[in-house]
């Protein structure tokens, strides 16, 4: 799931700006900037509160009394006091040493997305950094240059360390980055195409660029937006199966899910009485054969479980606004207060924990778990829509003259295998640590791990919801006497016009999937239905 397939973004639109103050940065800032290409500005408020903690941070380097990441070493060799002389070195060394990154390259949008989020901190009036560091930080954002960060580095604590570190490097104008055409090229040549001055990192300033929780954060905030995406289309795919087994919408009567008082649970049976209003398929289960007195569980309860989603992600927004409102440095700038830590003007540096990722790791792999569960009871539908024993009348498989075709059978196995790596990815990274540092870091989040694994979850969600999308609008179809819900034909109208077909002989399938999930995760699904039913919540 990424908005960076092209560069087109960053080269032909007309770019929104997003200023950067002390406070207030939004989620859809973040989005802007990363996915959007938005350009970025300082407030004035910003480099004032820039200039004033450099001051504290130059008052303290002019002590001879060691402070923390202003004139020591770090981590487990803070022990030692750093001459002046030196200072310049060590800020460079820090940078060069933690950028060690490996493996494959990560999306340009989780790098743009984490490099806006150290600006945003930078900008505080937090850590120590000069204006003028700022201003290059957004100066390469503004060039659309990328700097290469891999997918190995980061603990999650002390920040996103070598993510970071890879982005700091650029800022001096070393390593490589992508430039706005798409490729990768030294970064000081990139710099200088565009007149930007490489930095001359000072005290304090190389370990502020590196000691956040950025890159996490942004991957949370882009999955956030993602999946209030893919939460919609499940509610419309979920309907789509009700309506193609015959199922009743009954049980979606609002006066039943305000006895059980869930928010996500109301909103998502909302969604999908809304979908089915019109329905003349719905209400059929008690003229068969053997009337059945409840559907299915996985049809019955689709918006218990994708209501239970959703109100885990009001929780997961609800860190990320807080991480957002947040400084993650360590150490930080204060100002006022006593320490042996003092500057100018009462001012002070001080060692915090601030860095540690548990909050969004936490919430990263709880979103894990609720996708995995939002796609195995996907799955489930899809496999009751091909049983002939339990689809209420409709072919094997869906095939067109079952036995000689197979229909949708292997799709539904390709949806298995995806429900199969969601759950293994449902496994918490944020449960497991692994010392570091000397045992100076002994303890840490795998929040960074716990956002990769939840990218590719959300990638694969998108994949199994247009699985059932598939076998379901094909399932109505072959309802032929009985008419469906208006949004369900305008469902699948869109989904035809699409390009992906409906009931026949079997054919090569996988670009039909292939653009099913296209249509679900450009959120072309919900945007086919809302002019009928309304905004879905």
């Amino acid at each position: 799931m990424t908005g960076w397939d092209s560069v087109r973004t960053l080269l032909n639109m007309d770019m929104q700006t997003v200023v950067v103050g002390t406070s207030g940065t939004t989620a859809d800032d973040v989005i802007a900037v990363a996915r959007e290409g938005a350009r970025v500005e300082l407030s004035a408020e910003a480099r004032t509160a820039l200039a004033e903690a450099r001051s504290i941070v130059d008052a303290l380097a002019a002590k001879p009394e060691p402070v923390y990441g202003v004139s020591t070493g770090f981590g487990a060799l803070a022990t030692r006091h750093i001459s002046p002389e030196l200072r310049a070195q060590l800020q460079r060394n820090i940078v060069r040493s933690h950028a060690a990154g490996m493996g494959p390259r990560v999306e340009r949008e989780v790098v743009r997305a984490l490099m806006f989020l150290r600006l945003k901190t930078v900008c505080s009036g937090y850590t120590g950094v000069r204006p003028e560091v700022a201003q290059t930080m957004a100066a390469v954002l503004n060039a659309g240059i990328t700097p290469v960060v891999h997918e190995y580095g980061s603990l999650g604590c002390s920040g996103d360390l070598a993510p970071l570190s890879h982005c700091a490097l650029a800022l001096m104008g070393e390593g490589d980055a992508e430039g706005p055409d798409g490729t990768v090229r030294p970064a000081g040549e990139l710099l200088a195409e565009h007149g930007i001055e490489p930095v001359e990192l000072r005290e304090k300033e190389g370990l502020a660029l590196l000691n956040g929780t950025d890159g996490m954060l942004g991957m949370l905030i882009m999955a956030l937006a993602d999946l209030d995406r893919l939460y919609k289309s499940a509610d419309i795919t979920a309907a789509l199966s009700l309506e193609a087994l015959l199922g009743t919408e009954k049980v979606l009567a609002p006066e039943l899910h305000t006895v059980r008082p869930h928010p996500g649970q109301g909103a998502s049976a909302a969604n999908m009485l809304a979908v089915l209003k019109g329905s003349g398929l719905t209400g059929h289960f008690q003229e068969e054969e053997a009337p059945r007195v409840q559907d299915a569980y996985s049809v019955r309860c689709a918006p218990q479980v994708a209501g239970a989603g959703r109100d885990t992600m009001a929780h997961a927004r609800l860190v990320a606004d807080r991480e957002l409102a947040s400084a993650v440095d360590n150490p930080i700038v204060l100002r006022g207060g006593t320490s042996q830590a003092e500057g100018s003007g009462g001012g002070r540096v001080e060692s915090n924990g601030n860095f540690h990722g548990a909050p969004v790791a936490y919430v990263l792999d709880f979103l894990a778990v609720a996708a995995a569960d939002l796609g195995s009871i996907s799955e489930r539908r899809t496999d009751r829509l091909l049983d002939k024993n339990r689809s209420h009348g409709l072919p094997p498989f869906l095939a067109d003259d079952a036995g000689v075709d197979s229909g949708l059978m292997i799709a539904q196995y390709t949806q298995a295998a995806l429900v199969s790596e969601m759950k293994r990815l449902a496994v918490p990274a944020s449960a497991d640590s692994i010392p570091s540092s000397a045992m100076q870091e002994d303890h840490v989040s795998m929040g960074w791990s716990a956002a990769r694994k939840l990218r590719t979850a959300v990638g694969n969600l998108a994949r199994i919801i247009a699985v059932e999308l598939y076998a379901a609008t094909r399932a109505i179809e072959l309802r032929r006497h009985l008419t469906p819900a208006p949004a369900s034909q305008a469902a699948i109208a869109a989904l035809r016009a699409a390009g992906v077909e409906g009931p026949g002989p079997d054919r090569f399938l996988a670009p039909d999937l292939e653009a099913a999930e296209a249509f679900v995760r450009d959120g072309k699904l919900v945007a086919a239905v809302e002019p009928v039913t309304g905004p879905l919540a």
